[in-house]
């Protein structure tokens, strides 16, 4: 029996059925020469037979002649027992976790896989309230179940005259899979382009790296062509060009949101309890309760739905001390950071999954339910999220991408500096925290008691004349006792808020290499159609397609970037105002009671 051999290039690792693990180095024996969507059906060493990614290895070209197979080195029948019956239907790819948005362009990839995972623990971990398996949004009809009316009271996504009506999402691409023999890019035939003859045949690569942001965001499958579909008024995302170029279209509806009350509450008679925080929207004026595993599904959906936004990070989740007063009021501080900037972007704040976790009622678990689905049956994500941004076209509109790639690299320097100096500034002022609260106190209360000994010494004179000094000795010791209990309180006001502040931008700061990647993906994609232009092997017209749509992405990413500077300026500014004037009321609180002990010694 001839076998065709290959050798693996990586350690591969296999997390779903039908799938091999690979070894470096190790010698596979291929089923058939015949690739499936970028994945080889083979044999690894150990007898495993399934699918593994067809980059992870080295296959001979085509036509290279199959070795055959020694007697003893390998007998296929000794794996004929994993092999699927003859009666069984064709394999079934797995889902697409190292070939994401690689499967006939039917599954969008997510985005969420490698930056977010929903979190395991024992912290608000999801159960059967608000989420059962049985739901009424599966039953027909009722999928498309909508949020409240806010388009019609002017405070819908679209604004008014915002189309409310379903759109149909029809996803098509002409990409055939090429066999091995041909060239390792698919060929694309983006919809609308011309035919293709000679001067079509070279064709834009696909990345090896199937893993990348670039690839899993979808970002690789728009910018070829592959997403196509029809989007209402209402999910359109607009960019528009302001006084220092591109950013988001404001919220027409601007609102805030306020995190209060957290309670412990019970539930299953009080076996398990819970904190749950009070939201109150300006834009409702209605309250909500939600915990933070309501929280933790919101981030992991926008995530997933929104690869070239920066969704700000929730605040870490503990597995002990839960119900602790100092992490409770730490946490809602946090929360209340993260829905400053959700309300604050002009694109989150608008997302029906956003309104829905805003508005629902606490006691509705059907419409929860319902809405919960709908969020996560959304069908404009990976590649089809970038047919929802609308840019600027034509004349002054137009990107030079030398342009936007020198700006996207400045910002990519200032990012990586900026994390630096916020790593450094949170330890230098957790440390001075941790010396006020311990060190500090300890000190100035140790001089608190050396003053008042020497205050019980003086007393053994009995002179009636030394009385009143002895009361002022003694007042000053207490006043630098007062004083260390003042710089142990102190954190809580001024440093505290600087740390929750560098730790959410920190949570952002780590968003944006992603972000950029997905960017620099799209750009390295026109610079190839370019090149193949050039060399006569490529319509103009698909490649000013591939151009275009990367354009898109240049002009979300900079509408990104835009906002997150502009947020950034408004919230440093904010908060080292209110550092500076809470170090001014404590130190004016120091001089205080220096003054006070003072004026005890002019009547001695």
């Amino acid at each position: 029996m001839a076998l065709l051999r290959a050798r693996a290039l990586y350690d591969f690792k296999s997390e779903n059925p039908g799938e091999i693990s690979l070894r470096e180095h190790e010698v596979l024996s291929l089923c058939s020469d015949q690739e499936i969507e970028g994945w080889f059906e083979g044999v690894n060493s150990r007898g495993d037979r399934g699918l593994f990614p067809a980059s992870y290895a080295n296959v001979p070209p085509a036509g290279f002649e199959p070795l055959a197979a020694p007697a003893t080195a390998f007998n296929p029948p000794a794996v004929q027992h994993q092999l699927p019956p003859p009666a069984a239907e064709p394999f079934q790819l797995p889902p697409p976790a190292a070939s994401s948005g690689f499967s006939s362009f039917q599954a969008v990839p997510s985005y969420g896989g490698s930056s977010y995972q929903t979190s395991q623990g024992s912290d608000d971990d999801w159960d059967d309230d608000w989420d059962d398996s049985s739901t009424v949004a599966d039953e027909p009809g009722v999928l498309g179940g909508s949020y409240p009316d806010y388009e019609n009271a002017g405070l819908g996504s679209g604004g008014p005259g915002g189309s409310s009506s379903r759109y149909r999402l029809s996803t098509r691409s002409d990409l055939s899979i090429s066999s091995r023999s041909s060239h390792p890019g698919s060929h694309l035939h983006h919809p609308g382009s011309g035919t293709g003859g000679p001067k079509s045949s070279a064709t834009v690569s696909r990345n090896l790296n199937r893993f990348s942001t670039f690839v899993k965001s979808g970002g690789e499958a728009f910018v070829l062509g592959e997403a196509s579909g029809f989007v209402k008024d209402g999910d359109k995302l607009c960019v528009v060009l302001g006084p220092y170029g591109p950013e988001w279209q404001e919220n027409p509806y601007p609102f805030q949101c306020s995190i209060e009350d957290p309670t412990k509450q019970t539930k299953f008679k009080g076996m398990k309890s819970y904190i749950a925080y009070k939201l109150v929207p300006s834009h409702t004026g209605q309250q909500v309760h939600r915990r933070y595993k309501h929280f933790d599904w919101l981030y992991g959906r926008l995530v997933e739905k929104f690869p070239v936004i920066s969704v700000p990070h929730l605040p870490e989740k503990q597995a002990t001390g839960r119900f602790e007063e100092d992490f409770i009021s730490k946490r809602r501080k946090g929360l209340a950071w993260w829905m400053d900037h959700m309300c604050s972007h002009p694109v989150l704040a608008q997302c029906d999954a956003f309104q829905h976790f805003l508005t629902c009622p606490s006691t509705d678990e059907k419409a929860w339910k319902q809405g919960k689905r709908k969020a996560e049956k959304d069908e404009m994500v990976g590649a089809n999220f970038f047919l929802t941004i609308s840019v600027p076209t034509g004349g002054p509109a137009a990107l030079d991408l030398q342009e936007v790639e020198s700006k996207v690299d400045g910002f990519k320097s200032f990012t990586k500096k900026m994390d630096e100096s916020t790593i450094q500034l949170n330890q230098t002022v957790s440390e001075f925290a941790r010396k006020q609260v311990t060190g500090f106190k300890k000190e100035y209360q140790k001089v608190g008691h050396s003053f008042k000994g020497l205050s019980q010494a003086f007393e053994m004179d009995q002179q009636a004349f030394s009385v009143g000094l002895n009361q002022a000795i003694a007042f000053t010791g207490e006043a630098y006792d007062a004083i260390g209990e003042l710089f142990a309180e102190q954190p809580r006001q001024d440093l505290d808020p600087v740390m929750d502040l560098l730790a959410l931008y920190q949570g952002h700061l780590a968003n944006f290499p992603d972000i950029i990647h997905v960017q620099k993906g799209a750009l390295t994609k026109v610079k190839e159609s370019k090149r193949h232009v050039e060399e006569g092997k490529m319509e103009v017209q698909k490649a000013d397609g591939i151009q275009d749509r990367c354009n898109i992405i240049s002009f979300a990413t900079l509408a990104e970037i835009h906002h997150f500077h502009k947020i950034r300026v408004r919230d440093f500014k904010s908060q080292m105002q209110h550092f500076l004037q809470q170090q001014i009321l404590f130190f004016q609180k120091v001089t205080q009671k220096l003054e006070e002990a003072l004026h005890k010694y002019d009547n001695v």
